[in-house]
């Protein structure tokens, strides 16, 4: 019997449950037919036109990709703007696509945790309790789970430990260049919070929660000069960086559990913001 796209969307949703993500979130398969026959998965960060480009010349039947495409409602899907064409090039190929993006920062074995277990931290716990009144019609390839976590992540560092231990540690994890640090790299470090992406409105929960570092991949010039003023060290691995390398890991796990597929990480998927 082949596999379907449900087959893969099941698994998604129980590798990141969709009741996880932000309210404000666009998760779960967003474009394609379910019952379509699935043999190749393509992972990525972000939709591109390069990205569609090479799921199109690969054949690919399903890209699962981090960051949500469509992300807010379209009144039209024509070629006048960049998200149209792509959307359209996807259809006419055969392509769906899959999005668990805040689900799968905030999963039990999501970009967050990883994080969290690159700097070996102890009582990790989440930074935010996700609450929801009901799981929504439009979330039905997550299974009913009772949520253990939340977003974020924080926990405690060893004894001695400085922001740069922390910066050095997850920027290896990452494969990060450039990364950048507010605050001193021999400023010891009690307890760390982590946000993937762009996490700095995770800034005063983090502060609340008694962290006084935060790894995180973007932040505004004025959440840095809050984070300075309050005493938290904030370690700035790049958007890219600080959650790319989670989707590697997700394209492992697809292809694990789905053994009969051709499941990779996309090689057009890169940083649009270059190092001189």
């Amino acid at each position: 019997m082949s596999e379907t796209i449900q087959h893969v969307c099941q698994t998604l949703a129980q590798l990141a449950p969709l009741p996880l993500a932000e309210s404000w979130d666009n998760v779960g398969l967003l474009v394609g037919d379910r019952r379509q026959p699935v043999q190749r998965v393509m992972v990525c960060l972000t939709i591109t036109p390069a990205v569609v480009a090479e799921a199109v010349e690969r054949r690919a039947d399903l890209i699962v990709s981090h960051h949500p495409l469509p992300f807010k409602p379209l009144a039209r899907i024509t070629r006048d703007t960049v998200a149209g064409g792509m959307l359209l090039d996807l259809i006419r190929g055969g392509v769906a696509v899959y999005s668990a993006h805040t689900a799968w920062d905030s999963a039990v074995d999501g970009i967050n945790q990883q994080l969290a277990d690159c700097l070996q931290l102890d009582d990790v716990a989440p930074l935010k309790l996700i609450e929801w009144d009901a799981e929504p019609s439009a979330l039905a390839d997550s299974p009913s789970v009772e949520v253990p976590h939340g977003a974020g992540r924080q926990g405690r560092a060893a004894e001695g430990t400085t922001l740069g231990h922390v910066a050095q540690a997850v920027a290896a994890k990452t494969s990060a260049s450039g990364v950048r640090l507010v605050g001193s790299p021999d400023q010891l470090v009690r307890k760390v919070a982590l946000a993937c992406g762009s996490g700095g409105s995770f800034l005063d929960v983090a502060v609340q929660r008694g962290c006084n570092a935060m790894v995180t991949g973007e932040a505004t010039f004025h959440t840095c000069l809050d984070a300075e003023a309050r005493g938290v060290g904030l370690v700035l691995l790049g958007h890219y960086a600080s959650e790319r390398f989670a989707m590697e890991e997700l394209a492992g796990r697809l292809a694990a559990l789905h053994d009969r597929l051709t499941i990779w990480a996309s090689e057009n998927d890169r940083d649009p913001i270059a190092n001189l």
